[in-house]
C-alpha cells in the first residue's frame, strides 16, 4: 500500500469568457505539486509550503489544500492522518486557479493513499471545501477543469453535474500573466448584483453558441460568441492595458480574448498556425503599459490533462 504520494494539478483559465462560474480548462506544463505523507496521528498538518507564490499559512483550517484534505478526513472519519508538503508553481492571485490547483492536487494524492479510493465528483466537494478559504464563496470553474481535465461545464454546487465538453483539435489557449497581483475576493466585490434582461439573453445566448461551436467544429460560432457582455466590462478596468492586449490579440488571428478567472492573467483562444504571433502581440501590449510577463501556449486535450499521480512511494 502506499505510503507517500506526490499529485499533479494543472492551471486553469476559469469563466471562459462567457461562462462565468460554470465554465473552465486546464493549462498544461504549469501547476501545483502536492506530496501527502500517511501518518499514524489522526490529524491533517502542513509541513512546508516552497515554489513561487510567498508565504502561504501552514495553518491547515487557512490552506486550501490543508482545509480539502480536512474535509476529506472527517467526511471518510479516518482513522489515520495526513502531512502535506506543497509546491507552487501557480501564482498567487494571478487569475490562473492556483488555490483550486492546490485543494485538487491534495485530495488527489490523499485518494490514492485510502484504501478504497473514492469517485472523482466526491474528490471535487472536498476540495470546494479548500477554495472557500481563497475566494469566500464556492464556485467550481476552476476546481472541476483541473480535476477532470480539458474544457470542463459544471451545472449545480449542492450536487454539481461535470461535463467536459470537445474543443476543435486546431484550437490552442494562449495564456499570458502579467506580473501583478490581483485578489479573487476584490474582483468578485466590484461586481453587480443584477444584469438588465437584455444582456442576460445576450450573454446566454453567447453561452450556448460558444459550447455549440465546439461540439460542431464550428470556428466561425466560437469566435461569434467569444463575447463577454457582463463580467469583462465591470473588471477589465483592474488589469492595466487590457483593451490594448485583447485588440493585439484579435489583430493577430485570435478566436476571442478575455479575462483568465479574476485576473489580471488573459487567455486567447486561437488556431494553432496563429497562436505565436498572438501570444507575441499580447506580451508586447503589456510590455508597452511597463508589465513584465509569463506565457504559455497549451493545447485543449482533456487526455490526462487534469490533476494525477505523479510518484509513490510504499511501505517498506
Amino acid at each position: 500500500m502506499h505510503s507517500d504520494v506526490t499529485a499533479f494539478a494543472p492551471a486553469t483559465v476559469a469563466n471562459v469568457g462567457i461562462g462565468f462560474d460554470i465554465l473552465g480548462h486546464t493549462v498544461e506544463s504549469v501547476g501545483d505539486r502536492v506530496r501527502l505523507r500517511r501518518i499514524e496521528e489522526p490529524v491533517v498538518r502542513i509541513r512546508a509550503v516552497s515554489g513561487i507564490a510567498g508565504p502561504l499559512p501552514v495553518d491547515p483550517k487557512s490552506n486550501t489544500a490543508g482545509r480539502a484534505v480536512q474535509a476529506l478526513h472527517s467526511a471518510l472519519e479516518l482513522k489515520f492522518g495526513f502531512e502535506i508538503d506543497i509546491d507552487k508553481g501557480i501564482p498567487l492571485a494571478s487569475g490562473m486557479g492556483g488555490s483550486a490547483a492546490s485543494a485538487v492536487a491534495a485530495v488527489v494524492a490523499a485518494n490514492a493513499l485510502l484504501e478504497e479510493p473514492v469517485p472523482r465528483l466526491r474528490l471535487l466537494k472536498f476540495a470546494m471545501e479548500g477554495e472557500i478559504v481563497a475566494s469566500g464563496s464556492v464556485h467550481v470553474d476552476n476546481i472541476a477543469p483541473c480535476l477532470f481535465g480539458g474544457l470542463v461545464l459544471t451545472v449545480g454546487i449542492d450536487h454539481p453535474r461535470v461535463k467536459q465538453i470537445p474543443v476543435p483539435a486546431s484550437v490552442r489557449c494562449v495564456l499570458v500573466h502579467p506580473h501583478m497581483h490581483l485578489g479573487t475576493r476584490e474582483a468578485r466585490a466590484m461586481l453587480k448584483s443584477d444584469v438588465t434582461r437584455s444582456d442576460f439573453v445576450w450573454q446566454t445566448a453567447n453561452l450556448a453558441g460558444f459550447i455549440s461551436g465546439c461540439y460542431s467544429n464550428d470556428l466561425d460560432m466560437i469566435r461569434d460568441s467569444f463575447n463577454d457582455v457582463i463580467i469583462e466590462p465591470q473588471r477589465q478596468s483592474l488589469i492595466p492595458g487590457f483593451k490594448d492586449v485583447q485588440r493585439g490579440a484579435m489583430s493577430a488571428g485570435a478566436l476571442g480574448c478575455s479575462i483568465s478567472g479574476a485576473g489580471p492573467a488573459i487567455f486567447a483562444w486561437a488556431e494553432v498556425q496563429h497562436a505565436a504571433a498572438v501570444r507575441e502581440a499580447m506580451v508586447s501590449a503589456f510590455t508597452a503599459h511597463g508589465l513584465r510577463t509569463d506565457c504559455w501556449i497549451s493545447s485543449l486535450d482533456s487526455d490526462n490533462a487534469g490533476a494525477r499521480v505523479v510518484k509513490t512511494s510504499c511501505r517498506g
